[in-house]
């Protein structure tokens, strides 16, 4: 059996490699976003997506072209519909929001609404739980997370939170997208569009995240196998979709592919082999990469990204 392969470095515009730098944030169409395992072809297993790279171009995902429509285009009424403006207003996604105002928990204008595709006036009063809800901007956020902060809104404990370091971002209450541990650094998330963190957070879609791990022995051969197998953990089979060492590194840093969404999953996996983990950094996440993104640092998602993660989930 051939050893585990290395990762190379770029040898010009485009090529993919995998090192200590910071990665290049996707401004394609997205097709580095989507590793559903169901779209894998045979063999695909155990190659860190080489082919495939996570931008660039010449990399436009099929079907990724809009089609030409004969439907009349619709008008703009001014009205927006009540489960739109509830999700935007970073309380939760649409389907949730249908359940909330199937339930009667929705007001609007002092009246309870439990009609399904109700639309609302821009003068309308909405309130949930006794809160008046206001419709948001929708605001997408990438941050380098760097150690020592917790993923969450707030820290009962008064411990540092991703949220302090994103605190200009603007007055919309935007969340984390996902969990980084606290020792965990890299690319992460936070928007205030329910939609879209529902659905990235989903392990439907599958979302393939790609991380930098620096263990504290060389990584063997056969564990990288084992990993790509599958092994048992107390909470099902957890397995990679590709493996291989950092170009340039020595055997005790990986960069391991997969798209499993459970919590502390990659330190759980290394840790069953008998490995620990030193380092742990996500260097991509459904297309996002941080290129030019200096640890602890954000910016805002370009509009080219947010379409590629709104197509990518369609």
């Amino acid at each position: 059996m051939a050893g585990p392969r290395k990762y190379d470095k770029p040898k010009g515009p485009g090529k993919k490699s995998f090192g200590k730098s910071e990665g290049k944030s996707s401004h394609g169409s997205g097709s580095g976003g989507d590793s559903r395992s169901g779209d894998r072809k045979k063999g695909d297993r155990g190659r860190l997506s080489g082919s495939n790279k996570p931008y660039g171009k010449g990399n436009r995902r099929p079907g990724g072209f809009m089609k030409h429509d004969s439907k009349p285009v619709k008008v703009d009424d001014g009205l927006t519909r009540l489960n739109k403006f509830i999700a935007h207003a970073g309380i939760c996604s649409r389907r949730e929001a249908d359940n909330l105002i199937k339930q009667g928990l929705i007001s609007v204008n002092g009246e309870i609404i439990t009609e399904m595709g109700y639309k609302l006036k821009p003068e309308d009063t909405v309130k949930y739980a006794g809160q008046t809800l206001r419709g948001e901007a929708l605001k997408y956020v990438l941050l380098n997370k760097p150690k020592d902060h917790i993923t969450t809104s707030k820290d009962p404990q008064n411990r540092k939170t991703v949220m302090n370091l994103v605190a200009k971002a603007g007055k919309e209450r935007i969340y984390p997208v996902g969990r980084l541990d606290r020792n965990t650094t890299g690319v992460l998330l936070l928007t205030n569009d329910g939609d879209l963190a529902k659905k990235l957070s989903h392990p439907k879609y599958g979302y393939k995240k790609i991380y930098h791990v620096q263990l504290d022995k060389n990584m063997k051969g056969g564990d990288m196998t084992k990993l790509l197998n599958g092994i048992q953990l107390e909470d099902g089979i957890a397995m990679a979709d590709a493996i291989a060492y950092v170009e340039g590194a020595s055997k005790r840093e990986v960069g391991v592919e997969l798209h499993s969404g459970k919590n502390r999953i990659v330190r759980r996996m290394f840790d069953h082999l008998g490995y620990n983990v030193i380092k742990l950094d996500r260097v991509y996440f459904a297309g996002l990469t941080k290129k030019d993104l200096p640890r602890g640092a954000w910016r805002f998602l370009s509009d080219k990204e947010v379409n590629m993660l709104k197509m990518s989930i369609k």
